[in-house]
């Protein structure tokens, strides 16, 4: 019997430069921004670090243009998107790995990635080493991310 064929790796080409360049700093006050929202476990907030500012997203530890690094539990078709308040964050889930490469993501890339990878995706979590670890359907933190702001 054939196997059944797993979908395509997400992830491939990311958009921004190399983890060589510096991370853009926070323009939001420490108390909206992502980690904040995490320790509240307040999904409305996280919701809004996400649009309003930058988020670590993994890559792979590889030669050539940057590829976001996913997860997958075992053997499942499906992949887990990681993301990070901070690159710290994404160290202390792999303390014994040595080559950390991160990009940010502000939310209009995030989206990007989303839309391009929904049908791989089987969830989203949110700094998975914890201490405020938080998971999200990968369809939620998308709808999230294109709410309309209201009209003035």
């Amino acid at each position: 019997m054939p196997k059944k064929k797993r979908p395509s790796r997400p992830g491939g080409a990311a958009r921004r430069a190399a983890a060589a360049s510096p991370l853009p700093q926070s323009t939001l006050p420490v108390e909206q921004r992502l980690a904040a929202a995490l320790e509240r476990q307040d999904a409305a907030a996280v919701a809004f670090a996400l649009r309003n500012d930058h988020v670590i997203v993994p890559l792979l530890p590889v030669e050539g243009p940057p590829q976001v690094r996913v997860f997958r539990r075992g053997e499942s078709e499906k992949y887990m998107l990681l993301l990070f308040s901070s690159p710290e964050t994404y160290v202390a889930m792999l303390p014994n790995e040595t080559d950390h490469r991160v990009l940010a993501y502000d939310g209009a890339t995030l989206v990007d990635f989303l839309r391009q990878n929904i049908g791989v995706l089987e969830a989203v979590w949110f700094d998975v080493a914890g201490p405020h670890a938080m998971q999200a359907e990968p369809q939620t933190v998308l709808d999230a991310l294109e709410l309309e702001a209201p009209a003035e």
